[in-house]
């Protein structure tokens, strides 16, 4: 039995996607007990891609976690990335002995500022081998309207990566595999930051001709890091499993990293856009944990040191991001 533990869109989304074959049932944990209580009278999300209708008949659903881990055979942990040490708090690594796990998170641990798979092995003892990431470019509002869109399931095991594919293709998904598990999930979380910077630039009155150049030059940030911490000579960043993702993300209207910096760059706060937004934006968090890496490594992301400057340093948005459009190349 496939759990899923995430009550947010991309969970709905993935919820969704596995739903759709036919004989397919899942164990859901949700956290929020008045999303629950909607599914079970409406069928819907109430608070998430509430178009979206589900067969309740196939869903289990689940409010505590050590509950939906014990009766599940696969583990898709789709949770804001800030959220997972407290989620995971008091459980031990027999409670996931014989598990197989599919990450879709898009962030990393802000405690320890790793990646999820590390931070499983490192603290629950799950071996690579039963691991797999579920990657994008996605967005759940589309995966919503039934909008074809593409996959990536990267695994250290072919078989399990294989086997992930399939419980995550249907009608309107395409799946694509791969064993770039660390490339992929630095990927996902360093386009989300990105993103923000778009954002911000939009906020700054930018035109698309800037933004073109700062996605550039994002991708040439992006290429230097994950290179620095995971050489790979047959990493292909080209491909929609990495520059795929970071254009829709930093392109796309349902991008909320993107509307976070839009915000940010309008004049709002950090606070004051967090709370309009009433979203969780990866970004945010990621920024500080890839600022801590990058020092730590002494790694050059002019990019990512401005976001970090602007949203926990309270530097100036327009004087900082002048400083950084000036030196692209």
């Amino acid at each position: 039995m496939i759990a899923v533990l995430g009550s947010g869109s991309w969970a709905s989304a993935i919820a969704s996607i596995i739903l759709e074959h036919p004989d397919q049932k899942i164990n859901w944990w949700i956290r929020e007990p008045e999303i629950i209580e909607g599914m079970k009278e409406t069928g819907r999300n109430p608070l998430y891609l509430s178009s979206v209708e589900y067969d309740v008949s196939r869903i289990n659903f689940y409010s505590e976690v050590k509950s939906v881990i014990r009766d599940s055979s696969d583990l898709l942990f789709v949770l804001p990335s800030a959220f997972v040490s407290k989620t995971l708090e008091g459980l031990k690594p027999d409670d996931f002995a014989g598990k197989k796990i599919h990450s879709a998170i898009k962030g990393l641990v802000p405690s320890t500022a790793q990646i999820i798979t590390d931070y499983l092995h490192d603290n629950f003892a799950v071996s690579y081998d039963d691991m797999t990431v579920i990657s994008g470019p996605s967005h759940a509002e589309e995966v919503a309207q039934e909008k074809l869109t593409y996959l990536t399931v990267a695994s250290k095991n072919p078989e399990l990566a294989q086997r992930a594919s399939q419980f995550m293709k249907c009608r309107f998904v395409h799946t694509e595999l791969s064993d770039d598990v660390e490339g992929i999930e630095y990927a996902a979380v360093l386009k989300n930051v990105y993103a923000i910077a778009a954002g911000i630039c939009r906020g700054l009155g930018y035109g698309d001709n800037l933004l073109a150049v700062l996605v550039s030059n994002a991708m040439q940030e992006m290429d230097t890091f994950i290179n620095s911490l995971h050489p790979m000579d047959s990493r292909q960043l080209e491909r929609f499993s990495y520059l795929g993702d970071l254009l829709v993300t930093a392109y796309s209207q349902h991008s909320r990293n993107r509307t976070f910096g839009n915000m940010i760059g309008y004049g709002y706060s950090v606070r004051g856009a967090q709370l309009e937004m009433k979203m969780i934006a990866e970004g945010y968090y990621s920024v500080k944990s890839i600022e801590k890496i990058r020092k730590k490594n002494n790694i050059e992301l002019p990019i990512v040191e401005a976001i970090y400057k602007i949203l926990y340093e309270d530097a100036t948005p327009r004087r900082v991001m002048k400083k950084i459009v000036e030196n692209f190349h």
